[in-house]
């Protein structure tokens, strides 16, 4: 039984909401990928030493999805967002004036920080407005995240060739700033206390059938969270940098970039109305498969029409991993405890990113291509299928539901 506020009206205008500021909040994280060769031809630097920015911004995004998920549980999602709107706009600007591979990496450390509120304190936030349908409405904000990645950077790539990557950052701070804060307003309203009591219920009985505590199974998630996400980091990260090294240039690997995270979009959305008939784990587990699946095909094919299919389909393989996994901490842990737990989740799943992005640009550096690169994502992939088989074999929250 759910209260009158879950999968309401209101849940639906507040989700709307939420995916118009998400599309805008998470761009700093698809700026620094399209920027990277600029970047590297400026400063003189190697492939691994282009990477740090974004590696930085990684590991800054991953600690303020935990931080600002706590922040969300105790202060509410709409100061979240407009302290963590000011530090980008300053990062944007401090970036532009860095005078050297290291001091741009820690404006980028600065900018992954705020830009980590259009994610995971986003979804947390909107998991607590929905019941029946919290499955779609977490992939569709999670989404928002894809659908920063498949706008800006084809619109950023004109910008960059006119007027350098500088001018990006800068028309990027100023959009933060005139678009998210005044939407964050309009998300003060807070969840009744009395709706959280049905969900923590649910979440209890799903915990006892794993025979796990919540904070192993939240390190557990996060295991398989690296795992997945350093796989995932092999295309996003270096597509541009992959099609600049093949001869096709910074612009087709924008594209490509931004065909894989519109894949992405619609693979979330599918996965949603996929996890409210199976749940998180099942549908978890369907998305890592399938990715593994996707980065097989990227060492067979390099050529500019091949690459196009192979980066949409890997888009609409992997986009629903992510959302999968707040979806198993809603499903195991303490509403009350949502913006932490899916927090350290996805902070893990970045680490991941970032971890991936850096190993990927060493391991071009070291042997002159990407194909041990895409060999290494299939393993960590793996390793992540592992231990989603294992838990899912530990558990069966769907019927425990059905029992509640």
């Amino acid at each position: 039984m759910s209260h009158p506020i879950h999968d309401s009206r209101y849940s639906w205008l507040r989700l709307l909401i939420t995916l118009a500021i998400a599309a805008v909040a998470n761009v700093g994280m698809w700026a620094v990928i399209v920027v990277m060769p600029a970047v590297e031809t400026q400063f003189g630097a190697g492939r691994a030493e282009a990477s740090m920015p974004y590696t930085l911004a990684m590991i800054g995004f991953a600690l303020g999805n935990m931080w600002l998920g706590q922040l969300v549980d105790r202060l509410g999602v709409t100061k979240a967002l407009i302290g963590a709107s000011i530090l980008s706009a300053i990062s944007y600007l401090l970036a532009t004036l860095a005078p050297n591979i290291a001091l741009l990496s820690v404006a980028h450390l600065l900018l992954g920080l705020g830009t980590s509120v259009g994610f995971g304190p986003l979804i947390a936030d909107i998991s607590h407005w929905f019941m029946r349908r919290r499955g779609i409405a977490v992939a569709l904000v999670a989404s928002g995240n894809y659908l920063s990645g498949a706008i800006w950077p084809t619109m950023m790539s004109g910008i960059l060739a006119r007027d350098g990557w500088q001018q990006v950052y800068l028309t990027l701070a100023a959009l933060t700033l005139v678009v998210v804060i005044p939407l964050s307003l309009l998300l003060h309203r807070q969840v009744p206390i009395e709706a959280h009591s049905t969900a923590a219920a649910t979440a209890k009985i799903n915990a006892r059938s794993v025979g796990v505590s919540p904070r192993a199974l939240q390190y557990i998630l996060g295991l398989a969270g690296i795992g997945c996400c350093v796989a995932m980091s092999m295309p996003q990260v270096h597509i541009v940098s992959y099609c600049v090294g093949l001869g096709y240039g910074p612009a087709v690997g924008a594209e490509m970039l931004s065909l894989m995270l519109l894949g992405g979009v619609v693979s979330r959305i599918i996965s949603g109305l996929v996890a409210d008939q199976l749940g998180g784990v099942h549908t978890l587990l369907i998305g890592s498969i399938l990715q593994c699946i996707a980065l097989f095909l990227f060492l067979p094919y390099d050529g500019m029409v091949s690459l196009y299919v192979v980066s949409m389909l890997f888009g609409l393989a992997q986009g629903g991993i992510v959302p999968s996994y707040a979806l198993v901490v809603r499903e195991y842990m303490p509403p009350q405890e949502a913006g932490a737990r899916v927090g350290f989740v996805m902070m893990m799943t970045i680490l991941g990113m970032a971890l991936g992005g850096w190993m990927s640009g060493w391991i071009y550096d070291v042997t002159g291509n990407y194909q041990l690169a895409f060999v290494n994502g299939i393993l960590w992939n793996g390793l992540n299928i592992a231990i989603i088989v294992m838990l899912l074999k530990r558990s069966r929250p769907r019927r425990q539901e059905a029992i509640a």
